[in-house]
């Protein structure tokens, strides 16, 4: 007994010292994204630029996160999280880039103390009974998979990441999930299962790709849990769920996970909804092309597995003919390998669980059914390739089993792959410190690839190196001429520049491409009014408002217009007071601008007193601005209105 306690005691110092382990290792990759900033991708729609995140954490909001669909998606409690982060840290990148490192180490930690708790035997054993080298071997392979989680460079994407706090939310709840699966088979309740079925809601509802987490589970009972095997028996309550208890033990494994499948079918639906509504404004690519794409993302996967070279944040599908060749290599090896599988579940189960676990998860985002614009994405595997490190980690151990040294092999090359995968991590991961050197980094790594261009002329626009960021977005078209954002993008660069004819031209692509959008109508109305095309420019701004008209900046221009145009027949006071009115009360009364085109506005209606009034309120905020460009520009309307009001 004194035996006994000693051992477990050992264990269980061992296993906390590994999760301190696990932890200090995640930090030691990831710890320097709190330095690193917001990147332009993604990161603005999901933070920055949405007001209703920005405000942090309210009731208001959190009706809006359930009620809303974000960026193209529905997850409602990982949008909560990103309001908690801006009510704690606002717009600081640094809080935000924490709160992800957190969430993936504790998803590192709870995938270890679930592996150890799964493996240490059948459905419902005492740790006791296991043998204490067996379970001393458990932990630590059961560690090594963890750690390959914790650093492995595909999943630099969803940590560094703040826009991709979905995948490390719903890493947490897909552990959990696990974790209260695992306590429901030990000890089955209705209690314990209605856990389960809770937590996986949650995981739903930060990311719906976990749809297929009850088919993970169904793998999970085969092995290790040894459900298959068990021979069905009654319940301690005859009565209750009688015409289940007489099925197969197969069947009721099957039936155990109806309800858990009907929450997947239910997020599913949503999900697809809402992507087909999102994808309406992109270009859907033909299905052979996706299928192609779907067989050869899959292998891709596995070998930057093993060899995580070239990572890229954005990988462009393929300009012109495909060739067969990736297509035939890849239909060989995953039937290969589909094939042994199959064959060696009976010794090797493990390889089976790996292998399907890693196929069934991919399954949502595979890309047959397509959810954006990208061929493949690293963030795609955080969750699938957990499967791959169990069959490899448990496969190298049973190959090294006849070995004379083999526990000081499998230490010297498990210490040597996560010190070379932790280095490839932290470099992967230095890339993200900006949006200039991750796009930079992903030109350098990939191919005629539009939207890097694109968007590392964002960031080089930003930076005010105009020039350069011209010759990006001049390349993004080129590569692909229906890319709406690199038209939208080169049109807003050329305005700048002075290259009005030119932007004309790239904004009227890009309203082809997209004709529903908002601030393409709106900037093309600015580009025709520098050309005195007024009527032209009333057009497009009122387009521009059907599609978005809540827009502070539409509203304003169109009042300006309406307020000071030459062409009378073009102007409207009353219209343009009503205009300008709503502008100020969106943007909150504080902008000097916008109340300029509202003394505007006022004076077009002959309201010279409330012009003055309205243009001495923007001179006050103008120059308590320190904008004395505008502020003298208003003094020079106060003097007009005044000289108007006197000959009245």
């Amino acid at each position: 007994m004194m035996a006994g306690n000693n051992g477990a005691s050992g264990s269980g110092k061992l296993v906390f010292g590994i999760c301190i382990l696990l932890a200090v290792l995640t930090w030691m990759v990831f710890g320097q994204t709190l330095g690193h900033e917001f990147i332009n991708y993604d990161d603005p729609d999901y933070v920055g630029k949405n007001a209703e995140i920005a405000k942090g954490l309210t009731l208001h909001g959190i009706a809006w996160a359930f009620m809303h669909i974000h960026s193209g998606n529905w997850h409602p409690l990982t949008t909560i999280t990103h309001m908690l982060d801006c009510q704690l840290y606002g717009l600081k990148a640094g809080g935000h880039h924490c709160t992800n490192v957190v969430l993936h180490m504790l998803g590192v930690v709870l995938l270890f103390l679930v592996l150890r708790e799964m493996m240490g035997g059948p459905s419902s054993p005492r740790e006791e009974s296991v043998p204490l080298a067996d379970r001393t071997g458990n932990i630590w392979r059961s560690a090594f998979v963890a750690a390959l989680f914790a650093i492995h460079p595909l999943h630099v994407e969803s940590v560094a990441w703040v826009a991709e706090r979905k995948d490390v939310l719903s890493g947490v709840f897909f552990m959990l999930t696990l974790a209260a699966y695992l306590r429901y088979v030990r000890r089955p309740s209705l209690a314990s299962y209605s856990l389960v079925a809770f937590v996986f809601a949650l995981g739903l509802l930060s990311k719906p790709m976990l749809v297929t987490l009850p088919f993970v589970l169904l793998l999970l009972d085969y092995w290790p849990l040894g459900r298959f095997m068990a021979q069905a028996s009654a319940t301690s309550n005859p009565a209750s769920f009688h015409w289940v208890d007489r099925q197969s033990t197969v069947r009721r494994l099957i039936l155990e996970k109806f309800p858990l499948l009907l929450l997947s079918a239910a997020s599913s639906a949503v999900t697809f909804v809402i992507q087909r509504q999102a994808m309406s404004s992109m270009e859907v690519l033909p299905v052979w092309v996706r299928v192609y794409q779907a067989f050869v993302s899959c292998v891709s996967y596995i070998y930057h597995m093993f060899w995580p070279s070239r990572v890229a944040l954005f990988y462009p599908y393929p300009l012109g003919a495909l060739s067969i060749w990736p297509l035939a290599l890849a239909l060989v090896v995953l039937v290969a390998v589909t094939a042994s599988a199959f064959k060696l579940r009976g010794q090797r189960p493990y390889f089976i669980i790996g292998w399907l676990w890693y196929l069934i998860m991919l399954v949502p985002v595979i890309g047959i059914i397509q959810v954006g614009g990208q061929a493949r994405a690293d963030r795609y595997t955080y969750l699938p390739h957990i499967g791959l490190y169990l069959l490899v980690t448990w496969a190298a151990s049973d190959l090294l089993a006849p070995w004379r040294h083999r526990r000081e092999i499998l230490a010297i090359g498990a210490a040597t792959a996560i010190l070379v995968l932790a280095w490839c991590a932290w470099v992967q991961t230095s890339y993200w410190k900006n949006s200039e050197l991750l796009w930079s980094h992903t030109l350098a790594v990939t191919r005629n690839n539009p939207v890097a261009h694109n968007n590392l002329g964002k960031a080089l626009d930003r930076n005010g190196r105009l020039s350069e960021a011209i010759f990006h977005y001049r390349k993004a078209v080129e590569l692909w001429p229906g890319y709406a954002d690199g038209q939208y993008s080169l049109g807003m660069a050329l305005f700048r520049e002075g290259e009005i004819d030119e932007a004309i031209a790239s904004l009227q692509k890009t309203l082809f491409i997209r004709p529903d959008n908002a601030h393409a109508h709106a900037r093309l109305g600015d580009a025709l009014l520098r050309k005195q095309r007024s009527g032209d420019a009333v057009a497009h701004y009122e387009k521009s408002l059907k599609i978005a008209p809540r827009s502070p900046e539409t509203l304003n221009s169109l009042a300006w217009v309406l307020s000071t145009c030459s062409d009378a027949q073009l102007r409207n006071g009353s219209r343009a007071i009503q205009l300008a009115e709503q502008a100020n009360q969106l943007s909150g009364g504080k902008n000097p601008v916008l109340i300029r085109t509202l003394a505007a506005a006022y004076a077009e209606s002959g309201r010279f007193n409330d012009a003055i009034d309205a243009a001495q309120r923007a001179s006050q905020l103008a120059v308590a601005k320190g904008n004395s460009a505008l502020a003298s520009q208003l003094r020079m309307d106060i003097d007009f209105y005044r000289m108007n009001f006197s000959r009245r």
